[in-house]
Protein backbone atom coordinates (compact mmCIF):
# COMPACT_ATOMS: atom_id res chain seq x y z
CA UNK A 1 0.00 0.00 0.00
CA UNK A 2 1.81 3.20 -1.16
CA UNK A 3 0.24 6.05 1.02
CA UNK A 4 1.87 9.01 2.35
CA UNK A 5 1.09 10.97 5.12
CA UNK A 6 1.63 14.73 4.73
CA UNK A 7 -0.97 17.39 5.76
CA UNK A 8 0.01 19.70 2.96
CA UNK A 9 -0.87 19.09 -1.03
CA UNK A 10 1.83 19.15 -2.69
CA UNK A 11 2.44 20.79 -5.79
CA UNK A 12 5.26 20.88 -8.34
CA UNK A 13 6.11 20.97 -11.70
CA UNK A 14 5.89 18.93 -14.66
CA UNK A 15 8.54 19.83 -17.66
CA UNK A 16 8.42 17.56 -20.62
CA UNK A 17 11.28 14.88 -20.84
CA UNK A 18 13.14 13.30 -23.44
CA UNK A 19 13.73 9.83 -21.87
CA UNK A 20 11.48 6.66 -23.38
CA UNK A 21 9.09 6.71 -20.06
CA UNK A 22 8.02 3.20 -18.26
CA UNK A 23 4.82 1.86 -19.52
CA UNK A 24 2.68 -0.11 -16.50
CA UNK A 25 -0.32 -1.49 -17.23
CA UNK A 26 -3.70 -2.07 -14.90
CA UNK A 27 -7.38 -3.01 -16.02
CA UNK A 28 -8.70 0.37 -14.25
CA UNK A 29 -6.91 3.50 -13.61
CA UNK A 30 -8.60 6.17 -11.35
CA UNK A 31 -7.62 9.51 -11.16
CA UNK A 32 -8.22 10.80 -7.64
CA UNK A 33 -8.56 9.08 -4.21
CA UNK A 34 -11.54 11.04 -3.29
CA UNK A 35 -15.11 9.61 -2.29
CA UNK A 36 -15.75 9.00 -6.01
CA UNK A 37 -12.27 7.63 -6.54
CA UNK A 38 -12.50 5.67 -3.23
CA UNK A 39 -15.66 3.83 -3.60
CA UNK A 40 -15.05 3.29 -7.02
CA UNK A 41 -11.63 1.70 -6.54
CA UNK A 42 -12.94 -0.16 -3.25
CA UNK A 43 -15.87 -1.62 -5.52
CA UNK A 44 -13.62 -2.54 -8.23
CA UNK A 45 -10.45 -4.73 -6.09
CA UNK A 46 -13.34 -5.91 -4.32
CA UNK A 47 -14.48 -7.48 -7.55
CA UNK A 48 -11.22 -8.85 -8.20
CA UNK A 49 -10.20 -6.01 -10.59
CA UNK A 50 -6.68 -4.72 -10.88
CA UNK A 51 -6.76 -0.70 -10.17
CA UNK A 52 -4.64 1.61 -9.80
CA UNK A 53 -5.49 5.12 -8.10
CA UNK A 54 -3.42 7.79 -8.81
CA UNK A 55 -4.03 11.19 -6.60
CA UNK A 56 -2.01 14.45 -7.01
CA UNK A 57 -1.82 15.26 -2.94
CA UNK A 58 -0.85 13.60 0.05
CA UNK A 59 -3.51 12.34 2.61
CA UNK A 60 -4.98 12.66 5.22
CA UNK A 61 -5.85 16.50 3.28
CA UNK A 62 -8.29 19.24 4.64
CA UNK A 63 -11.42 19.22 2.48
CA UNK A 64 -14.97 21.26 2.68
CA UNK A 65 -18.08 18.99 2.56
CA UNK A 66 -18.35 17.80 5.79
CA UNK A 67 -21.99 17.51 6.31
CA UNK A 68 -23.14 13.43 4.50
CA UNK A 69 -26.38 13.14 3.41
CA UNK A 70 -28.66 10.01 4.40
CA UNK A 71 -28.50 8.80 0.47
CA UNK A 72 -24.86 8.75 0.62
CA UNK A 73 -24.87 6.16 3.86
CA UNK A 74 -27.52 4.05 1.32
CA UNK A 75 -24.80 3.95 -1.61
CA UNK A 76 -21.83 3.31 0.89
CA UNK A 77 -23.97 0.23 2.18
CA UNK A 78 -24.32 -0.89 -1.12
CA UNK A 79 -20.90 -0.16 -1.83
CA UNK A 80 -19.57 -2.36 0.89
CA UNK A 81 -18.06 0.39 2.95
CA UNK A 82 -21.01 1.68 5.45
CA UNK A 83 -18.97 0.05 8.52
CA UNK A 84 -16.10 1.79 7.75
CA UNK A 85 -18.08 4.94 8.36
CA UNK A 86 -20.40 3.88 10.97
CA UNK A 87 -17.14 2.63 12.96
CA UNK A 88 -15.17 6.42 12.75
CA UNK A 89 -17.02 7.90 15.95
CA UNK A 90 -18.63 10.79 13.78
CA UNK A 91 -21.18 12.45 15.24
CA UNK A 92 -24.94 11.74 14.07
CA UNK A 93 -26.60 13.77 11.89
CA UNK A 94 -30.35 13.09 11.41
CA UNK A 95 -31.64 16.74 9.70
CA UNK A 96 -31.42 20.50 9.48
CA UNK A 97 -32.35 23.33 10.91
CA UNK A 98 -32.27 26.75 9.10
CA UNK A 99 -32.17 29.68 11.04
CA UNK A 100 -33.13 33.41 9.57
CA UNK A 101 -33.42 35.96 12.27
CA UNK A 102 -35.87 34.95 15.31
CA UNK A 103 -37.23 31.80 12.85
CA UNK A 104 -36.23 28.33 13.40
CA UNK A 105 -37.16 25.35 11.36
CA UNK A 106 -36.46 21.87 11.69
CA UNK A 107 -36.23 19.43 8.50
CA UNK A 108 -36.10 15.74 10.17
CA UNK A 109 -34.80 13.43 7.57
CA UNK A 110 -36.44 10.50 9.57
CA UNK A 111 -39.69 12.14 8.30
CA UNK A 112 -39.54 11.92 4.91
CA UNK A 113 -41.74 10.54 1.72
CA UNK A 114 -38.24 8.08 0.34
CA UNK A 115 -37.65 5.08 2.01
CA UNK A 116 -34.38 4.90 3.24
CA UNK A 117 -32.48 5.28 6.64
CA UNK A 118 -32.69 8.88 7.44
CA UNK A 119 -29.62 9.14 9.61
CA UNK A 120 -26.05 10.16 8.10
CA UNK A 121 -23.04 11.67 9.85
CA UNK A 122 -20.75 14.92 9.86
CA UNK A 123 -17.48 13.97 8.77
CA UNK A 124 -13.95 15.54 9.18
CA UNK A 125 -13.24 14.87 5.40
CA UNK A 126 -9.36 14.64 6.24
CA UNK A 127 -10.63 11.29 7.94
CA UNK A 128 -13.49 10.35 6.29
CA UNK A 129 -11.77 10.45 3.52
CA UNK A 130 -8.57 8.49 4.63
CA UNK A 131 -10.88 5.94 5.92
CA UNK A 132 -12.66 5.25 2.81
CA UNK A 133 -9.04 5.17 0.46
CA UNK A 134 -7.62 3.07 3.04
CA UNK A 135 -10.27 0.91 2.80
CA UNK A 136 -9.60 1.03 -1.08
CA UNK A 137 -6.13 -0.13 -0.77
CA UNK A 138 -7.30 -3.00 1.92
CA UNK A 139 -9.53 -4.72 -0.65
CA UNK A 140 -6.52 -4.75 -3.78
CA UNK A 141 -6.38 -1.53 -4.88
CA UNK A 142 -3.07 0.27 -5.43
CA UNK A 143 -2.26 3.92 -4.55
CA UNK A 144 0.01 6.47 -5.96
CA UNK A 145 -0.17 9.57 -3.95
CA UNK A 146 1.72 12.89 -4.54
CA UNK A 147 1.57 12.10 -8.48
CA UNK A 148 -0.34 14.03 -11.06
CA UNK A 149 -1.74 13.18 -14.45
CA UNK A 150 -0.32 15.06 -17.59
CA UNK A 151 -1.57 13.75 -20.45
CA UNK A 152 -4.76 11.22 -21.69
CA UNK A 153 -3.89 9.32 -25.22
CA UNK A 154 -6.91 7.41 -26.23
CA UNK A 155 -5.65 7.39 -29.86
CA UNK A 156 -4.77 3.52 -30.33
CA UNK A 157 -8.29 2.39 -28.15
CA UNK A 158 -6.69 2.37 -25.24
CA UNK A 159 -6.21 4.71 -22.83
CA UNK A 160 -2.60 5.72 -21.48
CA UNK A 161 -2.20 7.75 -19.08
CA UNK A 162 1.26 10.29 -18.34
CA UNK A 163 2.07 10.62 -15.21
CA UNK A 164 4.46 13.14 -13.43
CA UNK A 165 6.02 12.63 -9.85
CA UNK A 166 7.24 14.64 -7.67
CA UNK A 167 10.69 14.21 -8.85
CA UNK A 168 9.83 15.15 -11.96
CA UNK A 169 9.93 11.66 -13.59
CA UNK A 170 7.12 10.52 -16.06
CA UNK A 171 5.60 7.11 -16.25
CA UNK A 172 2.75 5.95 -18.18
CA UNK A 173 -0.42 4.08 -17.40
CA UNK A 174 -2.32 2.25 -19.80
CA UNK A 175 -5.33 0.78 -18.73
CA UNK A 176 -8.82 -0.62 -20.42
CA UNK A 177 -10.86 1.63 -18.69
CA UNK A 178 -10.34 5.23 -16.79
CA UNK A 179 -12.35 6.85 -14.55
CA UNK A 180 -11.71 10.54 -13.63
CA UNK A 181 -12.60 11.33 -10.06
CA UNK A 182 -9.91 14.15 -9.85
CA UNK A 183 -12.73 16.36 -8.25
CA UNK A 184 -12.87 20.44 -8.84
CA UNK A 185 -9.44 19.68 -10.74
CA UNK A 186 -11.22 18.11 -13.69
CA UNK A 187 -8.26 16.24 -15.23
CA UNK A 188 -9.79 14.75 -18.28
CA UNK A 189 -12.44 17.88 -18.70
CA UNK A 190 -9.46 19.98 -18.71
CA UNK A 191 -7.37 17.74 -21.04
CA UNK A 192 -10.08 16.49 -23.56
CA UNK A 193 -11.61 20.03 -23.50
CA UNK A 194 -14.86 19.33 -22.29
CA UNK A 195 -15.36 22.13 -19.84
CA UNK A 196 -18.81 23.66 -19.71
CA UNK A 197 -19.56 27.24 -18.27
CA UNK A 198 -22.87 26.80 -15.23
CA UNK A 199 -25.67 28.86 -15.28
CA UNK A 200 -25.07 29.32 -11.60
CA UNK A 201 -23.95 32.58 -10.42
CA UNK A 202 -20.65 33.16 -9.37
CA UNK A 203 -20.08 32.90 -5.48
CA UNK A 204 -17.55 32.50 -2.75
CA UNK A 205 -17.44 30.97 0.72
CA UNK A 206 -15.02 31.71 3.78
CA UNK A 207 -15.02 29.18 5.96
CA UNK A 208 -13.09 27.42 8.87
CA UNK A 209 -13.00 25.17 12.04
CA UNK A 210 -14.57 26.74 15.22
CA UNK A 211 -14.96 25.55 19.15
CA UNK A 212 -18.98 25.54 20.30
CA UNK A 213 -18.88 26.76 23.34
CA UNK A 214 -19.50 24.11 26.09
CA UNK A 215 -23.10 26.76 27.13
CA UNK A 216 -24.16 25.81 23.07
CA UNK A 217 -26.06 23.07 23.40
CA UNK A 218 -27.24 23.34 27.27
CA UNK A 219 -28.58 27.31 27.28
CA UNK A 220 -28.74 28.12 23.32
CA UNK A 221 -30.65 25.46 21.98
CA UNK A 222 -28.46 24.69 19.51
CA UNK A 223 -28.85 20.91 18.34
CA UNK A 224 -25.45 18.58 17.63
CA UNK A 225 -27.63 16.14 15.41
CA UNK A 226 -28.65 18.91 12.72
CA UNK A 227 -26.53 20.97 10.43
CA UNK A 228 -27.62 24.64 11.02
CA UNK A 229 -28.00 26.64 8.17
CA UNK A 230 -28.74 30.47 8.59
CA UNK A 231 -30.02 33.24 5.80
CA UNK A 232 -29.33 36.62 6.13
CA UNK A 233 -32.93 38.94 6.22
CA UNK A 234 -31.55 41.06 4.14
CA UNK A 235 -28.42 40.29 2.23
CA UNK A 236 -28.42 37.11 0.01
CA UNK A 237 -25.84 35.07 2.40
CA UNK A 238 -26.21 32.09 4.04
CA UNK A 239 -23.40 29.88 6.79
CA UNK A 240 -23.26 26.50 7.62
CA UNK A 241 -22.15 25.24 11.02
CA UNK A 242 -21.22 21.38 11.05
CA UNK A 243 -21.35 20.30 14.28
CA UNK A 244 -18.35 17.37 14.93
CA UNK A 245 -18.06 14.81 17.48
CA UNK A 246 -15.20 16.52 18.70
CA UNK A 247 -16.36 19.85 20.06
CA UNK A 248 -15.66 21.81 17.09
CA UNK A 249 -17.83 22.87 13.73
CA UNK A 250 -16.82 23.73 10.37
CA UNK A 251 -18.43 27.46 9.93
CA UNK A 252 -18.77 29.19 6.37
CA UNK A 253 -20.32 31.70 4.28
CA UNK A 254 -21.63 31.80 1.14
CA UNK A 255 -22.60 34.34 -1.35
CA UNK A 256 -22.32 36.50 -4.23
CA UNK A 257 -19.56 38.92 -4.03
CA UNK A 258 -21.56 41.98 -4.06
CA UNK A 259 -24.00 40.85 -1.25
CA UNK A 260 -20.83 39.50 0.27
CA UNK A 261 -19.71 42.87 0.19
CA UNK A 262 -22.67 44.67 2.11
CA UNK A 263 -21.70 42.18 5.63
CA UNK A 264 -17.71 42.58 4.91
CA UNK A 265 -17.69 46.82 3.50
CA UNK A 266 -14.37 47.49 6.04
CA UNK A 267 -12.46 44.35 5.97
CA UNK A 268 -9.23 43.99 4.41
CA UNK A 269 -8.16 40.33 4.20
CA UNK A 270 -10.26 36.94 4.50
CA UNK A 271 -9.81 36.74 8.02
CA UNK A 272 -11.77 40.21 8.74
CA UNK A 273 -13.95 39.11 6.09
CA UNK A 274 -14.98 36.30 7.56
CA UNK A 275 -15.45 37.80 11.19
CA UNK A 276 -17.61 40.66 9.59
CA UNK A 277 -19.85 38.10 8.76
CA UNK A 278 -19.85 36.26 12.04
CA UNK A 279 -20.72 39.56 13.25
CA UNK A 280 -23.60 40.00 10.93
CA UNK A 281 -25.73 37.02 12.65
CA UNK A 282 -26.44 37.31 16.41
CA UNK A 283 -27.15 33.61 16.81
CA UNK A 284 -23.75 32.35 15.76
CA UNK A 285 -21.78 34.29 19.36
CA UNK A 286 -24.37 31.87 21.14
CA UNK A 287 -22.96 29.04 19.56
CA UNK A 288 -19.16 29.63 18.60
CA UNK A 289 -16.08 31.24 19.66
CA UNK A 290 -14.65 32.89 16.66
CA UNK A 291 -11.37 33.98 18.79
CA UNK A 292 -9.54 30.98 18.52
CA UNK A 293 -10.06 29.19 14.99
CA UNK A 294 -8.87 25.68 14.60
CA UNK A 295 -7.54 26.50 10.66
CA UNK A 296 -7.00 29.29 9.13
CA UNK A 297 -9.86 31.17 7.46
CA UNK A 298 -9.60 29.97 3.50
CA UNK A 299 -11.74 31.61 0.64
CA UNK A 300 -13.16 29.44 -2.23
CA UNK A 301 -14.44 30.99 -5.43
CA UNK A 302 -15.74 30.08 -8.61
CA UNK A 303 -16.58 26.39 -7.33
CA UNK A 304 -19.24 25.57 -9.76
CA UNK A 305 -18.21 23.03 -12.37
CA UNK A 306 -19.63 21.45 -14.97
CA UNK A 307 -18.89 19.53 -18.56
CA UNK A 308 -20.55 19.06 -21.63
CA UNK A 309 -19.78 15.25 -21.52
CA UNK A 310 -19.37 12.80 -18.29
CA UNK A 311 -18.41 9.47 -20.71
CA UNK A 312 -16.10 9.27 -23.33
CA UNK A 313 -14.19 6.30 -25.47
CA UNK A 314 -12.38 4.85 -22.33
CA UNK A 315 -13.43 7.08 -19.90
CA UNK A 316 -16.19 8.35 -17.46
CA UNK A 317 -16.25 11.25 -14.89
CA UNK A 318 -17.37 10.73 -11.66
CA UNK A 319 -18.84 13.41 -8.90
CA UNK A 320 -17.47 16.93 -8.55
CA UNK A 321 -15.17 16.31 -11.87
CA UNK A 322 -18.40 15.98 -14.11
CA UNK A 323 -20.34 19.17 -11.78
CA UNK A 324 -20.33 20.62 -8.72
CA UNK A 325 -23.25 22.96 -7.65
CA UNK A 326 -22.96 24.62 -4.52
CA UNK A 327 -22.23 23.96 -0.65
CA UNK A 328 -25.80 24.26 -0.09
CA UNK A 329 -27.49 20.98 0.63
CA UNK A 330 -24.52 19.60 0.69
CA UNK A 331 -24.56 17.53 -2.22
CA UNK A 332 -21.32 17.12 -3.27
CA UNK A 333 -20.17 13.86 -1.59
CA UNK A 334 -23.60 11.73 -2.07
CA UNK A 335 -23.40 12.60 -5.89
CA UNK A 336 -19.77 11.40 -5.67
CA UNK A 337 -20.87 8.66 -3.93
CA UNK A 338 -23.62 7.80 -5.90
CA UNK A 339 -21.82 7.98 -9.25
CA UNK A 340 -19.09 5.58 -8.46
CA UNK A 341 -22.10 2.99 -7.62
CA UNK A 342 -23.66 3.90 -11.10
CA UNK A 343 -20.41 3.14 -12.44
CA UNK A 344 -18.55 0.34 -11.11
CA UNK A 345 -21.49 -2.33 -12.72
CA UNK A 346 -20.95 -0.61 -15.76
CA UNK A 347 -17.46 -0.63 -15.79
CA UNK A 348 -17.70 -4.61 -15.33
CA UNK A 349 -19.57 -5.19 -18.02
CA UNK A 350 -17.24 -3.25 -20.22
CA UNK A 351 -14.09 -5.06 -19.04
CA UNK A 352 -16.30 -8.08 -19.46
CA UNK A 353 -16.77 -7.52 -23.32
CA UNK A 354 -20.45 -6.32 -22.93
CA UNK A 355 -21.80 -3.14 -24.45
CA UNK A 356 -22.45 -0.73 -22.36
CA UNK A 357 -24.55 2.61 -23.28
CA UNK A 358 -22.66 4.85 -20.86
CA UNK A 359 -24.74 7.69 -22.47
CA UNK A 360 -28.24 6.04 -21.31
CA UNK A 361 -27.00 3.97 -17.72
CA UNK A 362 -24.67 6.09 -16.45
CA UNK A 363 -24.77 10.26 -17.41
CA UNK A 364 -29.11 10.15 -17.73
CA UNK A 365 -29.60 8.39 -14.59
CA UNK A 366 -26.56 10.64 -13.02
CA UNK A 367 -27.35 13.58 -14.37
CA UNK A 368 -31.56 13.63 -13.26
CA UNK A 369 -30.52 13.18 -9.62
CA UNK A 370 -28.18 16.60 -10.09
CA UNK A 371 -30.75 18.33 -11.87
CA UNK A 372 -32.97 17.92 -9.11
CA UNK A 373 -30.40 19.27 -6.87
CA UNK A 374 -29.99 22.08 -9.10
CA UNK A 375 -33.37 22.54 -9.10
CA UNK A 376 -33.42 23.44 -5.47
CA UNK A 377 -30.15 25.90 -5.17
CA UNK A 378 -32.10 27.82 -7.96
CA UNK A 379 -35.16 27.58 -5.73
CA UNK A 380 -33.14 28.48 -2.68
CA UNK A 381 -31.09 31.75 -3.65
CA UNK A 382 -34.39 32.93 -5.79
CA UNK A 383 -36.20 33.18 -2.56
CA UNK A 384 -38.41 30.27 -3.39
CA UNK A 385 -37.60 27.69 -1.24
CA UNK A 386 -36.89 30.33 1.75
CA UNK A 387 -40.64 31.03 1.45
CA UNK A 388 -41.63 27.32 1.23
CA UNK A 389 -39.52 26.66 4.70
CA UNK A 390 -39.91 29.11 6.96
CA UNK A 391 -43.66 28.81 5.80
CA UNK A 392 -45.87 28.73 9.05
CA UNK A 393 -48.04 25.89 8.09
CA UNK A 394 -46.87 23.82 5.49
CA UNK A 395 -49.00 20.68 4.73
CA UNK A 396 -47.37 17.58 6.04
CA UNK A 397 -47.59 15.60 3.20
CA UNK A 398 -45.07 18.08 0.83
CA UNK A 399 -43.10 18.80 4.02
CA UNK A 400 -42.26 15.00 3.80
CA UNK A 401 -41.16 15.12 -0.03
CA UNK A 402 -39.13 17.99 0.33
CA UNK A 403 -37.48 16.66 3.47
CA UNK A 404 -36.45 13.68 1.13
CA UNK A 405 -34.49 15.59 -1.39
CA UNK A 406 -32.86 17.37 1.17
CA UNK A 407 -31.80 14.02 2.87
CA UNK A 408 -30.37 13.38 -1.05
CA UNK A 409 -33.20 10.87 -1.76
CA UNK A 410 -33.05 13.33 -5.71
CA UNK A 411 -33.22 9.73 -7.75
CA UNK A 412 -36.57 8.84 -6.19
CA UNK A 413 -39.44 9.38 -9.33
CA UNK A 414 -42.22 8.84 -7.30
CA UNK A 415 -41.41 12.43 -5.71
CA UNK A 416 -42.54 15.04 -7.68
CA UNK A 417 -40.25 16.96 -6.30
CA UNK A 418 -37.60 14.90 -7.71
CA UNK A 419 -39.87 13.64 -11.14
CA UNK A 420 -40.43 17.49 -11.77
CA UNK A 421 -39.08 19.91 -9.49
CA UNK A 422 -38.96 23.46 -10.57
CA UNK A 423 -42.88 23.15 -11.52
CA UNK A 424 -43.53 22.09 -8.12
CA UNK A 425 -41.21 24.71 -6.26
CA UNK A 426 -42.93 27.38 -8.56
CA UNK A 427 -45.79 25.85 -7.42
CA UNK A 428 -45.40 25.53 -3.80
CA UNK A 429 -43.66 28.39 -3.37
CA UNK A 430 -46.63 30.51 -4.93
CA UNK A 431 -48.97 28.75 -2.55
CA UNK A 432 -46.65 29.94 0.39
CA UNK A 433 -46.80 33.74 -0.63
CA UNK A 434 -43.61 34.17 -3.05
CA UNK A 435 -44.55 36.38 -6.00
CA UNK A 436 -42.76 34.98 -9.04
Amino acid sequence: MNMTMDNAMTTFPCRPVETEMPLHDTEVAIIGAGPAGAVAAAMLAEAGHRVVVIEAAHFPRFSIGESLLPQCLMDLETAGLADVVSDAGYQMKNGARFVRGDARVDIDFQDKSSEGTGQAWQVERADFDQRLIEAACERGAEVHFGQRVTAFDRQTGVPVLTICNEQDHYWRLRARFVLDASGLAQVLGRLENTLEETHLTPRQALFTHLSLTPEACREHGFDRTKIQIGLHPKANVWYWVIPFANGRASTGFVGASEELSQLTTSATDVSQRFQACFNAFNELGDWLDPATPHRDVAALGGYSRNVTTLTGPGYAILGNAGEFLDPIFSSGVTIAVRSACLAVPLVRAQLEGRVVDWQEEFERPLRHGIDTFRAFVDAWYDGRLPAIIFHPEPPAYLRRMISAVLAGYAWDDDNPFVNQPRQHLDTLAQLCGHAA
